[in-house]
């Protein structure tokens, strides 16, 4: 049911070279389906993550933020990702399940556990079964291809309902640089940063810390601009990987034009995949941009777009098609800024000027409402007259399978 989102070609993702990937069922979700993959990186792999704010984080985030020390960069050789149980919830024996996971795989692959990351992503509260997931990891590890990046997509998927993958290449100083991301979430889905896992990986080399910054900044253009239902998972995930295969010269400066060039190509597969996500929202019909203009600051443009995405009222308005607009002018009144003027805020559904002056504008009519909340993708753009400042939020509406698939969810 997803708005406009097709399943990512296999050729048109590109290798990243000294990444290569390994899938298999270990039967950790249902019997004979993909549930298990492997990432192996070459030595000298330089990988960066930011992680949940949920304080009920998952033992595999926990690890993962052990292994990845204070900076949240270190030379990492394997990433290894299950469906089908988060690990959550579970205490100490998750964290021991966990661990062991990396101690396994780090054998096999014959290096130290610490350079294993370890996700999971699943039902909350459930043990995880280590020993289908141990011995799923051989099978795992004897397929592994560079060219498995729409099969990993496809296998770490939980409600998702069509894989999630983007891929670009760009020139560094004339060599040819690569960046490759896969994605899962449909549901459970807000900022910092949603029930999403997210694995992007470049063959530039990247200092440590430039990566650590650059991972902060890619999730904050992107994966932290979305919401599907404003619950903030406890598996939330995303990682670079920078493997230094593609010969271009080591980025230490986050100014300089290559480490731009290196970031913002970062930033459009993260936000594609991000808005994959939105549109593969659970029971998602529709599509929908929020931009908050001439906002006194970003966080205060951001704080109204989300007033707006989060409210039930307004996204089920969306789902029936209804220009009951009001609601989207209550959400900006409770957002939170005490000072707004309401009658310096004006409010448009793509080309149609809804509110000027604190109430209706006076050439607005109900019709032309109808025309844009019946389309799939929609824009709303809400102008607060206080600044400069601009910000964006990606949301779906709510409908009546979302409630039928979190209802249904461990049936």
């Amino acid at each position: 049911m997803a708005v406009n989102l097709q399943p990512p070609a296999a050729s048109a993702l590109h290798a990243v070279p000294g990444v290569r990937i390994g899938i298999a069922a270990a039967g950790i979700r249902k019997a004979g389906r993909a549930d298990l993959t492997v990432f192996a990186l070459d030595a000298g792999t330089q990988v960066a993550g930011v992680f949940t704010r949920n304080r009920f984080c998952a033992a595999p985030v926990q690890v993962c933020r052990d292994h990845l020390g204070p900076r949240r960069s270190a030379e990492m050789r394997a990433l290894v990702v299950n469906t089908g149980c988060a690990n959550a919830g579970t205490g100490e024996p998750g964290l021991a399940a966990a661990r062991a996971t990396c101690e396994q795989l780090g054998g096999l692959l014959g290096v130290p556990a610490r350079q294993v990351l370890p996700f999971s992503t699943g039902v909350i509260l459930e043990p995880l079964p280590l020993d289908r997931l141990q011995a799923g990891l051989p099978l795992a590890l004897a397929g592994l291809r560079a060219d498995a990046w729409a099969d990993a997509a496809a296998a770490i998927m939980t409600t998702d309902t069509v894989p999630k993958a983007a891929s670009e290449r760009i020139e560094l100083d004339g060599v040819a640089v690569h960046v490759t991301g896969i994605a899962k979430g449909a549901g459970m889905i807000r900022p910092d940063m949603a029930t999403m896992l997210g694995f992007l990986a470049t063959d530039a080399a990247v200092a440590p810390d430039l990566l650590a910054r650059m991972v902060r900044e890619v999730a904050d253009a992107s994966f932290n601009c979305v919401t599907v239902d404003g619950d903030t998972s406890t598996n939330d995930s995303l990682v670079i990987a920078a493997t230094g295969r593609s010969g271009a010269a080591m980025l230490r400066d986050a100014q300089a034009p290559q480490a731009l060039a290196l970031r913002d190509a970062l930033v459009r597969v993260a936000q594609r995949l991000a808005q994959a996500i939105v549109r593969d929202g659970e029971g998602a019909t529709k599509f929908i941009t929020i931009r908050v203009e001439s906002a006194a600051s970003v966080a205060e443009a951001r704080r109204v777009g989300y007033a707006v995405a989060h409210s039930p009222l307004v996204k089920t308005a969306f789902f029936a098609s209804d220009p009951n607009l009001g609601r989207i002018l209550a959400a900006v009144g409770y957002a939170g800024i005490d000072d707004l003027e309401v009658d310096g805020v004006d409010l448009y559904l793509d080309d149609v000027h809804v509110a000027s002056r604190g109430g209706r504008h006076p050439d607005y009519r109900e019709a032309d409402g109808q025309r844009v909340m019946a389309q799939s993708e929609i824009l709303v753009r809400i102008v607060l007259g206080r600044g400069a400042s601009t910000a964006t939020v990606w949301t779906c509406d709510l409908s009546h399978d979302y409630v039928s698939i979190n209802a249904d969810y461990r049936s």
